[in-house]
């Protein structure tokens, strides 16, 4: 099969890699690329712990394929904290336990600040809405909102 070369932005670092046409983007950023935060629970789109935004759009990874995201922004968990200092969702997911086995954790939290980039006030339903793409089998799904909730009210406090 022949590969496709594809010229893309990852967490705002200018990155080149060759797959081949069929590659989904979690492959890319996983087997290619050294970004394993993202985890593959299902492969069809239906658990979310394969979550990475694709131009500020929250997308699963196994969906995608690697050559589509040419000239396109990508965002990952391994963007999310600056440097050694996490992202206030990290802070809060570890602060509220809202974590266990940490399958599904990358997705959440990528897929709770997208939500947060867009709407930086959200009710609980929407924070529910917000995340209904992404499956947990072990925390539940209270611990995970409260820690959203919380990282939007210190937000709102900025």
């Amino acid at each position: 099969m022949s590969k496709v070369r594809v010229s893309t932005t990852i967490n705002g670092d200018a990155t080149a890699y060759l797959c081949d046409a069929d590659e989904t983007l979690l492959d890319v950023l996983r087997d290619r690329l050294g970004l394993t935060g993202a985890k593959e629970g299902c492969g069809t789109g239906d658990c979310g712990a394969c979550s990475v935004t694709l131009d500020g759009r929250l997308v699963c990874s196994c969906l995608v394929l690697g050559a589509e995201a040419e000239g396109r922004k990508i965002g990952t968990i391994e963007g999310i904290a600056n440097g050694d200092k996490l992202h206030p969702l990290q802070t809060k997911f570890i602060e509220f336990a809202a974590l266990q086995c940490g399958i599904c954790t990358p997705g959440f939290i990528v897929a709770a600040k997208a939500l947060l980039d867009r709407n930086p006030n959200p009710t609980e339903s929407e924070i529910r809405f917000g995340l209904a793409g992404n499956l947990c089998r072990c925390t539940g799904y209270d611990k995970i909102v409260r820690a959203v909730q919380a990282v939007a009210a210190d937000m709102r406090r900025s």
